[in-house]
């Protein structure tokens, strides 16, 4: 579906667990032939653009799907007394780690980004707040950057840059796949939590939030700035949406309807037209 000259990537953006959402995204693109040419992806789009650089077809999708259904809020963000206790001792950051590696470790078929399937790139954030680009190298500590929330996970160290979170770099996913050369960019968001029915509770679960809305804002800006020089498709987020980016158990639910609202705009003709940036401002349910 790539026409002759035409370079596609698929941008990862971030968002908790609502990355769930672009596993049942990935899951009609990949049945209708939609394929990149590369990947960008940053904080939780990292790690599912990691993963399916590694194994862009259908059964690679479906694997990502069963580990997503066994995801738990407990193995990403095990907050606990003894890391409570470690705060006061350690105050860079509330949460270790150590369980997102391991789930890294566990699954990642590669070991170097450039020995993934097809190219790879993870955005990262240094502490000037410019965008790092992070194309080979160790692709677990390349993740682990872009997924280290400020204050929430400790910032990571490569090349001798201290990286955090990409999410809050100066040029977003979509920015860096323009800049790579592609011509077409197919975005596939997890879009915020438009209908919750109060706040979210307990500091991480703020953070997530405040994260997912500034992804958005940010994609909103994005597409108005590269309308005229690029194609950027971006697939529907999910609205209304009331589940939260702390929120792990609705994965199954998010990929089915992800899929269901990903495969309507595939047939009303979706990857033939450019994105609408009015489409995706806030509003009320």
């Amino acid at each position: 579906m790539t026409r002759t000259g035409q370079k596609t990537a698929f941008v990862f953006a971030g968002g908790g667990s609502l990355g769930a959402i672009q596993v049942g995204m990935l899951r009609v693109l990949v049945s209708e032939g939609v394929q990149p040419d590369f990947v960008v992806g940053a904080s939780v789009g990292a790690m599912n653009a990691a993963y399916f650089a590694g194994a862009p077809n259908a059964e690679g999708v479906a694997r990502l799907a069963e580990i997503w259904f066994g995801l738990r809020r407990r193995e990403i963000f095990p907050v606990t007394f003894k890391s409570a206790f470690g705060l006061l001792r350690h105050p860079e950051s509330i949460i270790d780690s150590g369980g997102l590696r391991h789930l890294i470790e566990d699954n990642l078929a590669y070991a170097r980004l450039e020995d993934a399937t097809v190219p790879v790139h993870i955005t990262a954030t240094s502490v000037e707040g410019l965008t790092v680009v992070l194309s080979k190298g160790p692709a677990i500590d390349a993740i682990l950057a872009s997924a280290a929330i400020p204050g929430i996970f400790p910032l990571v160290h490569i090349d001798g840059q201290t990286l955090m979170d990409g999410a809050i770099a100066r040029n977003s996913p979509i920015r860096v796949a323009a800049d790579l050369g592609a011509s077409r960019i197919v975005v596939l968001p997890t879009g915020y939590a438009c209908s919750l029915n109060e706040p979210p509770k307990g500091a991480i679960a703020k953070a997530l939030h405040a994260i997912t809305l500034l992804i958005e804002w940010r994609l909103i800006d994005d597409v108005e700035r590269l309308a005229d020089a690029i194609d950027v498709c971006v697939v529907p987020a999910l609205c209304p949406l009331d589940v939260s980016p702390y929120d792990f158990s609705a994965s199954r639910y998010l990929m089915q309807r992800a899929g269901e609202s990903t495969r309507k705009w595939l047939d009303g003709g979706g990857l033939s037209r450019r994105s609408r940036p009015a489409e995706r401002e806030a509003h009320r349910h």
